[in-house]
């Protein structure tokens, strides 16, 4: 099986290797990696990911595409036109079109959510409708080959639902268990409905800095989405 994971400056490092985490633990699977050049992508974490393709040589029939996401740096990315057409070619060909967190704003810009439900990270959802996408508040998504993950953390939720579609609920219990994916978080208030008031205004003055509205507009009327509908 073959993984196109695509990259851009500052994503969310989690995103990515949540899924690939469960995946790499599948037998024969082959993960490239694909920025707009070959070299180090620095990531959210301050850890560089080396990319081993560029838009040039990328597979462009791969199983699965997988885009992750990561605040501003997604709306600094839906603004590279080069990047979304890399992303619309790739996702024309590819089994599976997916993504984790804000990953899924990226794959609307690039035009590949029109009419399909989709998870993102709660902050991020308000704004899938521009490129035509069905926001859905599930922390793992699946329309026919469309599937999405919420936020960050869901990349290993999203990954182990995956394999059980790929390979059966067998191999899927048996990587939840040699993961030791047992979470217990320690606060409970993971998700906005179930954080406290102020938790929740918190956290909101730290997303709606990290997601300018008029940047998602300025890629959807760029891209040709008007009112949803391109």
């Amino acid at each position: 099986m073959k993984v196109v994971c695509f990259m851009f400056p500052g994503f969310t490092l989690q995103d990515m290797v949540g899924p690939m985490t469960v995946w790499s633990m599948m037998p024969d699977v082959e993960f490239e990696f694909v920025a707009a050049s070959k070299g180090e992508v620095m990531t959210d974490a301050c850890l560089g990911v080396r990319a081993t393709h560029d838009f040039s040589d990328v597979s462009k029939t791969p199983d699965v595409l997988l885009v992750p996401g990561g605040g501003l740096p997604v709306f600094e990315a839906m603004q590279d036109d080069a990047l979304l057409d890399a992303m619309a070619s790739v996702g024309a060909g590819a089994k599976w079109v997916t993504s984790v967190c804000s990953g899924s704003m990226l794959l609307g810009a690039a035009g590949l959510l029109q009419g399909y439900r989709s998870a993102s990270h709660w902050s991020a959802r308000p704004f899938l409708h521009k490129f035509g996408a069905i926001a859905d508040e599930g922390r793992v998504v699946i329309d026919r080959n469309r599937a999405s993950g919420g936020g960050i953390t869901a990349g290993i939720d999203f990954g182990l639902v995956m394999v059980e579609k790929w390979a059966g609920i067998d191999a899927a219990r048996t990587i939840e268990l040699v993961m030791e994916y047992a979470p217990e978080p320690p606060n409970g208030c993971g998700r906005p409905e179930l954080a406290d008031s102020a938790t929740l205004a918190q956290a909101r003055v730290l997303t709606d800095a990290s997601m300018p509205e008029h940047m998602a507009d300025a890629a959807a009327r760029r891209r040709g989405f008007v009112s949803g509908v391109r």
